[in-house]
């Protein structure tokens, strides 16, 4: 496939979404124009089962290369999604088997076919970091570590905080920016695309593809959505919208997002153009309902990886449950057995993953039947419950049958 250099579409691959490039831009806009094709990858640590529009914002980035004709590859992490990156964390991951870490990533390929092409003239390639990490001998690792200081460890920001609150630090963390680095180096790459989270990471890689294969690699970090505490927006922070999620749960998700995000959202998960993204903003400033604009996106989201009938569907939806406060037609039935306990029933129709969360609901006055709050956690569900719905938080409803 001839490499495409159209100047709108690079300046859009440099620009949109993106934080920082190092060493600097230039150099990487000067390759894109020179047509060079260049082998670029993201990484995925597959610590969970689904991918995220966290993850898509960095897969979208990869898909831009891959339509201006270069080689990309989405890197399942098989070895360093055992150990788990540090980054971010205020206490050490808990490890991962090499079989929960592939079955984790057993769907990877197919839902993140909704953003890359894995078929055609240029197919995005798939590689798993355990086939080379997992050869790697002691020596290999005591040369890669003589690349790195303890202090530039130490000044990562996560185990500043950690020493400041007396938490431990593991040595298998030090580990981990080592093991990415040499992900560069073994896949021979030009090129890293990651979050800006992931900078000193990637800047590993940069730093071991010097030293062993004597060639530079550029790193695209890329701009994070964060919320107004400045974390990301993530399965453990909050704000976790999976690519798989049903069209109508995804456009709940994107609605109960502080409206903070609705901007960055934009640039960062959309194909709306900046022109009309600016136009969205200043709309805002000027006192339209961030609800409107905000229904706007996810409209847009959905559409993307599912398709615009079902965005239709999924707003109207929307609108029917929680602008008109009307409960959904589709709901799932549970029937009870005599009388139970409405913490065993939450479980049992999946409302919550356990006891515990059930509790938690009702103390938190999350849990309705009827539009009536629950409060008590040992109410009990009769026949006077039959034909009633049992609901949580504002988007999950069950009807009670016998």
């Amino acid at each position: 496939m001839k490499i495409d250099t159209d100047f709108n579409k690079i300046n859009e691959v440099l620009t949109r979404g993106v934080e920082q490039i190092y060493p600097k831009p230039e150099i990487l806009e000067s390759l894109l124009k020179k047509g060079k094709k260049l082998r670029l990858y993201v990484g995925i640590d597959p610590t969970g089962k689904d991918l995220h529009i966290g993850h898509a914002l960095q897969l979208r980035k990869l898909k831009q290369f891959q339509d201006l004709g270069h080689e990309v590859i989405m890197l399942i992490g098989s070895f360093t999604g055992m150990i788990g990156d540090p980054t971010d964390k205020s206490a050490a991951r808990q490890k991962l088997t090499r079989k929960q870490v592939l079955e984790n990533a057993s769907t990877y390929k197919k839902q993140a076919s909704k953003i890359l092409s894995f078929t055609g003239k240029n197919p995005a390639k798939i590689m798993f970091n355990h086939k080379w990490l997992g050869k790697l001998s002691f020596e290999d690792i005591v040369d890669l570590a003589s690349n790195f200081t303890v202090q530039q460890m130490l000044e990562r920001d996560m185990f500043e905080r950690r020493m400041q609150e007396g938490k431990p630090i593991y040595l298998h963390e030090f580990f981990y920016p080592l093991m990415q680095g040499y992900d560069s180096v073994a896949m021979d790459v030009d090129l890293e695309v990651g979050g800006s989270d992931q900078t000193f990471n990637m800047l590993a890689g940069r730093t071991l593809m010097k030293a062993i294969n004597g060639k530079e690699k550029i790193v695209m970090a890329l701009k994070l959505i964060t919320n107004d505490e400045g974390k990301k927006m993530s399965k453990s922070e909050g704000g976790f919208v999976a690519l798989n999620d049903a069209p109508e749960e995804m456009f709940g998700k994107i609605m109960a997002m502080d409206d903070s995000v609705i901007i960055p959202y934009f640039e960062l998960a959309t194909n709306v153009s900046i022109e009309e993204i600016a136009g969205k903003k200043i709309q805002m400033e000027q006192g339209v309902n961030p609800r409107d604009i905000k229904s706007e996106l996810a409209h847009e989201i959905v559409s993307l990886f599912h398709n615009a009938r079902l965005a239709d569907i999924a707003s109207e939806h929307f609108k029917n449950v929680f602008q008109k406060h009307e409960t959904p037609d589709d709901m799932k039935d549970i029937k009870i057995i005599n009388e139970e306990s409405i913490v065993d029933v939450l479980v049992r129709s999946g409302l919550v993953s356990s006891k515990n969360e059930a509790r938690r609901m009702i103390e938190q006055k999350a849990i309705k039947i009827d539009g009536k709050v629950v409060d008590n956690i040992n109410f009990i569900i009769d026949a006077a419950s039959v034909g009633k719905v049992l609901q949580r938080g504002k988007r999950y409803f069950v009807k009670i049958t016998k």
